[in-house]
């Protein structure tokens, strides 16, 4: 276990002016794993007032003992590092934050206050050997690997309901399970989560997206009872049966598709969408078995993920995101439907900047209704076709000169002879590309003038038609497309 020079350098000053002072908390988890820490923190009897005096670089504007101390390292998540004075914590009147903090003389007091085993652990180096305090065993429960209270559950989620929240969160990001007493109690005082502010619960949901176990998180929120307060929309699927092309409820499919969506580490946006693109369906569901219909389930599934991510304070342009991909998610890919102009109102409908992500939705709603394959025929058609549609055509329109500059220079009016030009001019440039400069094609208008274009115009038109089979086919053969 490496602490980096300059937290060691923090506690070695602290140390040489006669204090205690540890790291603590997850930093000590993640060393303990293996892992790397994302921030550092370090505890110390020393108060605010005394640490500043030994770390001029530090600031001090908060009513928890935190002094922040600035090292000046390039490496970010070293370049602050905040020190706390030992403390206890009083009375927890929002649920969330301290009524009071007062100074504590031990290590031990400060852990105590801590919201997990695993994250109620100190560490210091004496004569070059590490040193850690673990009064809750939190070691034991890394190799155990569970997610348990320091102290009295209850009290814990009572102090801080948020912490309920994170449980959850650490089970996924470390991939442990929460310790039976630990989970009762959050069952039992779910309720409290109630007292979060939104920006809170929106933060730790995006650390649970974010990571491979994204569904098992959303499904051990549904276990607890949390899930009722954060998304009651969705409870409204479990056990909701859906037609003749599913084989699990709308509860279950929607858990798969942000398991397929997670696993596939699609971007943020994608892994919301895919959990709540049938959230309209408990709503639109008509008629009961195979052939049960579900009209209308994308557009008002847009609105409902609207609500929801608006109440819990997501930015506009990430909800937007969403809400554009789930009303979109029901778009035609049948080869034989779609069309050079469907594609073409595809791309205008959502961007041509969201087509790879409205396919990855797709991807994680096939996977998700149990399909083997994750991209079949139909899919890679609409990648070709997009493609396709999105490219600059082979057309007049490449050339670096158009019909007014060919009407003002040769001095005369529109006909087919504008056209028969432009069309030789085309030929030349496919066949290469470094004469599309509007010098020289001006010179070469004026050479054309004087021959026979018909002719060379029938050879053109053959060259030009040539030129777009062969980049249909380059386009085809990348999607696997006959």
């Amino acid at each position: 276990m490496t602490i980096p020079k300059e937290v060691k350098s923090i506690i070695d000053k602290l140390k040489k002016a006669e204090y205690e002072a540890y790291v603590v908390g997850g930093c000590v988890r993640d060393l303990l794993l293996g892992q790397k820490p994302k921030d550092w923190d370090i505890t110390t009897n020393a108060k605010p007032e005394e640490i500043q005096k030994i770390f001029p670089k530090s600031f001090y504007a908060n009513k928890f003992g935190t002094v922040t101390i600035q090292t000046g390292s390039e490496d970010k998540t070293l370049a602050e590092v905040e020190v706390t004075t030992y403390r206890i914590d009083e009375k927890y009147s929002d649920k969330r934050h301290p009524d009071k903090v007062r100074f504590a003389k031990t290590i031990k007091e400060d852990l105590a206050r801590r919201d997990f085993t695993v994250n109620a652990l100190a560490l210091s180096e004496i004569k070059g050997m590490a040193k850690i305090i673990d009064p809750f065993h939190g070691q034991k429960d890394l190799k155990k690997k569970i997610i348990k209270a320091a102290g009295k559950p209850e009290e814990r989620f009572n102090e801080d309901a948020l912490r309920m929240l994170r449980a959850v969160r650490f089970a996924c990001t470390l991939g442990f399970d929460i310790e039976e007493k630990t989970f009762q109690a959050i069952q039992k005082n779910s309720g409290l989560i109630q007292f979060i502010s939104k920006e809170r619960i929106k933060d730790e949901l995006i650390k649970i997206f974010e990571t491979k176990k994204a569904a098992e998180g959303i499904d051990l929120l549904k276990q607890i009872n949390l899930l009722k307060y954060i998304f009651p929309e969705l409870e409204k699927g479990a056990g909701v049966s859906q037609n003749k092309h599913h084989i699990y409820d709308i509860y279950e499919h929607s858990l798969r598709s942000l398991k397929v969506a997670a696993e596939k580490d699609f971007n943020l946006e994608v892994k919301f969408a895919a959990l709540f693109h049938d959230i309209g369906k408990p709503e639109t569901k008509e008629g009961e078995g195979p052939d049960s219909t579900f009209y209308n389930h994308d557009y008002v599934g847009a609105k409902i993920i609207f609500k929801i991510l608006s109440r819990l304070k997501f930015p506009n342009k990430f909800t937007d995101k969403v809400v554009l991909l789930v009303r979109n998610h029901m778009f035609v890919s049948d080869p034989e439907r779609l069309t050079d102009a469907g594609a073409r109102r595809l791309i205008k409908r959502v961007g041509i900047e969201n087509i790879n992500d409205l396919i990855n939705l797709r991807v994680a709603d096939r996977l998700g209704m149990g399909r083997p394959k994750e991209k079949p025929y139909r899919l890679r058609t609409i990648e070709y076709m997009i493609e396709k549609v999105s490219k600059d055509p082979i057309s007049a329109k490449m050339l670096r000169i158009n019909g007014n500059n060919i009407m003002k220079l040769l001095k005369i009016q529109p006909g087919p002879k504008v056209g028969a030009l432009l069309d030789v001019l085309l030929a030349e440039v496919i066949e290469n590309p470094e004469k599309n400069i509007k010098d020289y094609l001006e010179k070469r208008i004026k050479e054309l003038d004087k021959k026979d274009l018909e002719g060379l115009r029938k050879m053109a038109q053959k060259k030009i038609e040539e030129k777009k089979e062969e980049e249909d086919l380059k386009i085809r053969g990348k999607y696997w497309i006959k």
